[in-house]
């Protein structure tokens, strides 16, 4: 019995670790779903929203009727003394005698109902509750986009260094053949010792470079991960290719759509603060108006000796009260009018600053469009590049084996084409993260449906 229940725990153990070493595999889309449920910034942020909700609850509260319950025990340890005319009590003119009042301890029990009946603040605070509302959802929006873009980056930069590895790989291959043959050459007397150095050298630099690709790589993963929210060692996997995901973001459709400012996130925020600041100006106004607030109480009160409240012979006395409180500013020495024309500042800074951000996403977007159109621009002229180096480099390891060119010229050829290789790979990066960047400033990414 015990060998079989150790055989079920080493089975159970092997599928737990089985299950923890498979790797979490993404689609870029996948992976931009994945990270607006899972990335730590939008949690926080869906978070500030069900806050804001919360408050927008407490602050209408505030206004309904309000219920206070209080107890007050009472025990003198020693209770004060008042000296009165002791003719009261029969004796002589001019002589005091000291005489206790009330007894050592009491109980009193009270409950208060209390409602508002006029306060502009609260008018006030209702409509600011339902703003700061807007505003955290408008703080998740932007957010959702931050963390869109962020995930769109690091992919890319993932996928850059897996095909940077890639042919890497394959130019130290190549390279490798070419050393081999050039030292055969060179050992059957037909070479100079120069052309075999400098393919060394040319190797030595090619493998430099991968080992430190290698390590970006790893960077990178993790980078995808905390974007993810995951964690920083998972095991994960893309499954979009590089140059298919640069062809499905070129598309000049997007240079043409119109731009509305006022759709814009960064817009959307400024606004909220304008509006905030309108109703802080609303709110230092409304300090000047009366409020008005009525209550209705009532309560029990027993007095004893020694601590006998309980007994059924103890005595209590009912008490209650109805009242209206009514509160008139009158005179502040200006303090009000002082934080009223500040708050008057504050609203005609805000305004300001709605006006300046309008412009800047004016340029933002102008910007955003003519560098996505750039990058394609650019991609095209990366790839055209890209195939004549291949073309340059393989003429010049035919010239070299029929003694045509030096290996000096082979090695400059190889350089180039090594050069037009890693641009053409930042070049379709470009053209995605570009898309990315025009997307999360016009707030296209239809994120909310």
């Amino acid at each position: 019995m015990k060998k079989k229940l150790i055989i079920y725990l080493s089975l159970i153990l092997s599928c737990t670790l089985s299950a923890q070493e498979t790797p979490q595999s993404f689609s870029l889309q996948e992976a931009i779903e994945y990270a607006l449920k899972h990335n730590r910034s939008s949690i926080n942020a869906s978070r500030d929203i069900a806050a804001a909700k919360k408050q927008k609850w407490e602050t209408t509260a505030s206004g309904l009727p309000q219920i206070n319950a209080n107890v007050d025990y009472q025990n003198f340890l020693k209770q004060q003394v008042s000296l009165l005319p002791a003719e009261f009590f029969g004796g002589n003119p001019g002589e005091f005698a000291e005489v206790a009042f009330g007894t050592k301890q009491s109980i009193n029990a009270t409950a208060t109902l209390s409602q508002k009946i006029f306060d502009g603040s609260y008018i006030v605070g209702l409509q600011s509750a339902k703003v700061y509302l807007n505003i955290s959802k408008n703080l998740k929006t932007k957010t959702d986009l931050e963390v869109r873009k962020s995930v769109i980056d690091a992919y890319g930069n993932v996928l850059l260094a897996e095909e940077s590895i890639e042919i890497l790989n394959k130019n130290i291959k190549v390279l490798q053949n070419n050393l081999n043959e050039v030292t055969k050459i060179y050992e059957n007397g037909l070479g100079e010792e120069e052309s075999v150095e400098q393919l060394q050298i040319t190797l030595s630099g090619v493998e430099s470079s991968l080992n430190k690709t290698l390590r970006l790589k790893k960077l990178a993963y993790q980078m995808l991960n905390i974007t993810l929210g995951l964690d920083i060692n998972n095991k994960t996997e893309l499954t979009d290719d590089l140059e298919i995901l640069t062809a499905q973001n070129m598309s000049l459709e997007i240079l043409n759509t119109d731009d509305n400012i006022k759709n814009t996130i960064d817009y959307k925020i400024a606004e909220n603060d304008k509006i905030s600041k309108a109703l802080l100006l609303k709110l230092e106004k409304s300090k000047g108006l009366p409020t008005l607030n009525a209550f209705l109480n009532g309560g029990y009160v027993a007095y004893n000796e020694s601590f006998n409240f309980t007994s059924k012979d103890q005595q209590w006395f009912g008490s209650s009260l109805f009242g209206v409180s009514l509160n008139i500013p009158i005179f502040s020495s200006l303090a009000r009018s002082a934080a009223t024309a500040r708050a008057a500042i504050n609203l005609d800074k805000a305004e300001t600053d709605l006006i300046q951000k309008e412009q800047e996403l004016k340029l933002q977007i102008a910007s955003a469009k003519s560098d996505y159109q750039f990058a394609i621009e650019e991609y095209s002229n990366k790839k055209q590049n890209l195939s004549l180096a291949e073309r340059i480099e393989k003429k010049n390891q035919t010239k070299l084996y029929e003694g045509l060119a030096s290996s000096f010229e082979l090695r400059q050829a190889q350089t180039q084409l090594y050069t037009a290789q890693q641009e053409f790979l930042q070049a379709m990066l470009n053209v995605i993260n570009n898309k990315a960047t025009l997307e999360t400033i016009t707030n296209t990414t239809h994120l909310n449906e």
